[in-house]
């Protein structure tokens, strides 16, 4: 298997996306990408302001920022707001129950992308269980990979919708099937299809067998970007025919994987 930049460079990917909590984001520029998106995984993993600034300097970032948690809502506590460096982009999110209080998981969605949107029109929008709120409030679409993605989109673009569509993908650049299900298939077995096809209990990493391996061996092909360089190349090439602009792969073995 191509490692390294050959690897990487080659599968059509057009930018990284990074988990403060995995990794230091300066990573980034050890990657061939000029984009990096930066995950939200709560306030205790973000990044420093001046980390952020040294990476904005070299590449463009695109910062996650969950509009109903305190310091990141545009309609209220938005102290966040003016720590974010200038030159760092947005990306505007519901935001996962998992980094929201109960309260922050009550707030109306709408109205903050809205007020986002107006203080940030370069921002993506993410429409992971908001799409039609996402869609509505405009911006680029950031799409989360599914079995459905390349439906979606050719439904979207025939019906004349031309704005910009980001398409977020854990990747994993091997065909060894133990390897992508130690990756990604506890990320795919969270999927609520896919946990209601598994058997009860069923283990999702490689030390799946029977049915569960079975249920994994697709979902990790439908939720994910896995296989050899060839096979990653394909699939980005397919999502971009049927209408993606950009395809934003996340390292789900660790950022080396993409390095130069």
């Amino acid at each position: 298997m191509l490692t390294g930049e050959c690897a990487v460079s080659q599968t059509g990917l057009d930018a990284v996306a990074l988990k403060p909590k995995e990794c230091d984001v300066r990573a980034a520029l050890d990657t061939p990408f000029d984009t990096v998106a930066v995950d939200y995984e709560g306030r205790e993993h973000l990044p420093d302001a001046e980390v952020l600034r040294e990476l904005a300097a070299d590449r463009e970032v695109r910062l996650t920022m969950p509009v109903r948690a305190d310091g990141f809502d545009p309609t209220g506590d938005d102290d966040l707001w003016n720590w974010v460096p200038e030159g760092v982009r947005r990306v505007f999110v519901a935001g996962h129950a998992a980094y929201l209080s109960e309260e922050e998981r009550r707030r109306a969605v709408a109205p903050r992308l809205a007020a986002g949107l107006e203080r940030a029109p370069d921002a993506w929008v993410g429409t992971e269980g908001v799409e039609r709120v996402a869609l509505a409030a405009g911006g680029t679409q950031y799409e989360l990979l599914s079995r459905s993605t390349e439906a979606d989109l050719r439904a979207l673009r025939s019906t004349g919708y031309d704005g910009e569509i980001a398409v977020y993908a854990p990747t994993v650049l091997t065909d060894d099937e133990d390897d992508i299900l130690d990756a990604v298939g506890a990320y795919a077995g969270r999927r609520r299809p896919v946990a209601k096809a598994l058997p009860t209990d069923a283990t999702t990493d490689a030390r799946a067998e029977g049915r569960a391996r079975d249920v994994l061996g697709k979902a990790v092909r439908d939720y994910a970007l896995v296989g050899d360089v060839a096979s990653v190349r394909e699939r980005v090439s397919s999502l971009k025919e049927a209408g993606a602009d950009l395809v934003v792969g996340y390292p789900a073995r660790g950022v080396e994987e993409f390095s130069e």
